[in-house]
């Protein structure tokens, strides 16, 4: 089955596709492709906690009922740095969107106060 993913690091954001058969191993070649970050300097997160590259997105808990289209799982990217370590995992926050405009917020209904005047 599919699973939906979103793959986050900073500010960068992927949604893909892949099977649940499909290996952590896997994933790193398409985020490659994406990115152009090779796989062995990649480190995959669920939560805080990395991600085997031998296992499948199955194994790791990413299955068609908790990654679906209308709710991706989300998966942390941390790439290698020129010394050599890997950077911390770092995802930048989603933005809120703006609060509505008074003239597009829900407005209590008048009619039953026009009603309740019009009877007394």
């Amino acid at each position: 089955m599919d699973v939906f993913l979103m793959i986050r690091r900073k500010k960068t954001t992927i949604f893909t596709d892949a099977k649940e058969s499909t290996t952590v191993a896997d994933l790193k070649r398409i985020v490659e492709g994406i990115l152009k970050i090779p796989p062995d300097d990649q480190k995959l997160f669920k939560d805080e906690d990395p991600l085997d590259d031998n296992k499948t997105l199955g194994d790791c808990g990413f299955t068609c009922f908790t990654a679906r289209a209308q709710a991706p799982a989300t998966i942390g990217l941390a790439s290698r740095q020129d010394d050599g370590d890997f950077e911390n995992l770092d995802i930048t926050s989603l933005s809120n969107p703006p609060e509505l405009p008074d003239v597009m917020k829900p407005q209590e209904s008048t009619s039953t106060h026009a009603q309740e005047t019009t009877a007394s």
